[in-house]
C-alpha cells in the first residue's frame, strides 16, 4: 500500500469504480480502503466537515458505508484510523489513505476485488451547501466587523481584516448550515480587536453580514475546488469569483458550482457569553 488514494470528490464525481487495496477490522465492522474514491472522508485534525455516507458494491454483494475517514499507513506498516493518526496529513513516512467504514464485511470484499463506490448524493449535496455558506459568512463577517480593528491582523481571502482567522476556534459544517465559534479574549484585544465596540453592535453587525450574503447569493458566483494533485494529500483550495473579487481559500472540503443554488444564507449571532462569539449560518436551497 504505497500509493495515497486517489480522489474525484473535487470535481463532484459521486460513483467511482476502484478497487479494494485493503480491509481493516475496526471494532465494529472494518475499515476498506479503495485505490480510488468519490467519498470525502472527515479530516482528523480539524473536523469541520462530515465524512460522505454511501455504498460499496463488490459484484452482487453491497455494503453501506456509515462514514468516510482518513486513514494512515507509517512506513513500518503500523495502520493508524481517524483519530488515532498520530500525525498531521501530509508528514513525511506515511501513505494517505481513504477508509470507508463498513459494519459488516463480506467475503467478497476482499484486497484485489473490483467495486463500485456510490455516494449519499442527497448529503453531499447538503453539506456542500453547508461548506459554502460557512466560507461566504466567514468573510462576510470578516467585512462586518473591519471598522473594529485597530492594529492589522492580517487580510482574509478578500482582502479585509482577517477576523476569522484570528479568532475562529471551531467550526461544524452540518446539511444546508455551519456552526462556528470565536474566542473574543485577551488576546484578541491585544491584537487590536474592540471587543466593548463589537458587543455594542451585535445586532447592527447582523444585520450588515445578512446583506452581503443576500447580495453574494444574487450574483450567482461561480464556485469550484482546485487541486495540486489527484490524492487525498494534495493541497485543495476554494475558490469563488465574487463581485469584490475572487476569494481563495485553503479548504479540504466539498462545495457548491455555483451560488445559483442557494435561495438565501443567513447567519445569527449570540454573545450571550461576551468572551464567546457563536455564529449559526443556515442555508435555504435555490
Amino acid at each position: 500500500m504505497s500509493h495515497s488514494t486517489v480522489v474525484t470528490f473535487p470535481s463532484g464525481s459521486l460513483v467511482e469504480s476502484a478497487r479494494v487495496v485493503g480491509v481493516h477490522p475496526a471494532e465494529e465492522g472494518a475499515v476498506v480502503v479503495l485505490d480510488r474514491t468519490p467519498f470525502h472522508p472527515v479530516d482528523h485534525t480539524w473536523p469541520d466537515q462530515p465524512g460522505d455516507r454511501g455504498a460499496l458494491r463488490v459484484g452482487d454483494v453491497e455494503v453501506a458505508v456509515t462514514e468516510a475517514v482518513m486513514a494512515a499507513v507509517s512506513d513500518e506498516g503500523v495502520v493508524a484510523v481517524g483519530a488515532d493518526i498520530p500525525v498531521k496529513r501530509g508528514a513525511e513516512g506515511w501513505t494517505w489513505l481513504v477508509g470507508h467504514r463498513v459494519a459488516a464485511v463480506p467475503s467478497a470484499l476482499a484486497a484485489g476485488a473490483a467495486a463500485e463506490a456510490t455516494v449519499d448524493a442527497e448529503r453531499r449535496a447538503g453539506l456542500s451547501r453547508g461548506h459554502t455558506a460557512c466560507h461566504l459568512a466567514s468573510l462576510a463577517l470578516d467585512l462586518a466587523v473591519a471598522d473594529l480593528w485597530r492594529k492589522d491582523p492580517g487580510s482574509d481571502a478578500l482582502g479585509n481584516p482577517d477576523f476569522e482567522g484570528r479568532a475562529n476556534q471551531t467550526s461544524s459544517i452540518d446539511e444546508n448550515g455551519s456552526v462556528d465559534e470565536y474566542r473574543l479574549g485577551k488576546s484578541l484585544r491585544k491584537a487590536g480587536f474592540d471587543t466593548e465596540g463589537f458587543a455594542a453592535s451585535v445586532a447592527e453587525r447582523e444585520e450588515r453580514i445578512n446583506a452581503q450574503l443576500a447580495a453574494w447569493v444574487a450574483s450567482g458566483a461561480a464556485s469550484r475546488i482546485e487541486v495540486d494533485g489527484d490524492t487525498i494529500v494534495d493541497r485543495r483550495r476554494w475558490v469563488c469569483g465574487l463581485p469584490e473579487g475572487t476569494a481563495s481559500i485553503l479548504c479540504g472540503g466539498t462545495h457548491v458550482s455555483s451560488l445559483a443554488e442557494f435561495a438565501s444564507i443567513r447567519v445569527s449571532l449570540d454573545l450571550t457569553d461576551p468572551q464567546l462569539l457563536v455564529m449559526t449560518t443556515s442555508v435555504v436551497p435555490a
